[in-house]
């Protein structure tokens, strides 16, 4: 009985040795990098793409930019991963995807409106069929409301 359970716990501890830690994002303030998984087996290279970016969704513009840039030049891909302050980026055709992890569920954050600009997707109006057909407009000043200072 005594060998069982050390065979049992050894072989908890060898498929443990074998797993690899996860990726984590940088998280340098305002830092927005474009991700480079790289071969398997070889660690995600970080890119800096910019500096100074007040919020993720400034860093998804930047790194919607490069794409276009890219698919401009004549590149083929059409998806982009990125990181920014601890959290990773996905930019592909549907919209805009935000992770805490490389490899885990996605959370959508921004999606395309029908001419293929980024937006919130409760700001999207969308035909009967679904498809998205414009951003909705500001709404309209309250005329009761006081002045902002």
């Amino acid at each position: 009985m005594k060998y069982a359970v050390i065979m049992v716990v050894s072989a908890g501890a060898i498929a443990l040795s074998g797993c690899e830690k996860a990726v984590e994002a940088p998280f340098d303030r305002g830092v927005c990098y474009a991700v480079e998984r790289g071969d398997e087996g070889t660690a995600p290279r970080f890119n800096k793409v910019a500096d100074n970016q007040p919020q993720i969704e400034f860093c998804a513009a930047r790194l919607e930019e490069v794409r276009l840039r890219f698919l401009r030049i004549g590149g083929n891909r059409k998806e982009i991963t990125g990181s920014y302050q601890g959290q990773f980026i996905f930019i592909d055709r549907e919209g805009v995807w935000l992770s805490r992890t490389l490899d885990g569920g996605r959370f959508n954050a921004m999606a395309r409106t029908g001419d293929g600009r980024l937006a919130m997707p409760g700001a999207i109006q969308r035909a009967i069929d679904g498809t998205p057909v414009a951003v909705s407009a500001n709404p309209e000043p309250d005329p009761t409301a006081p002045p902002a200072p």
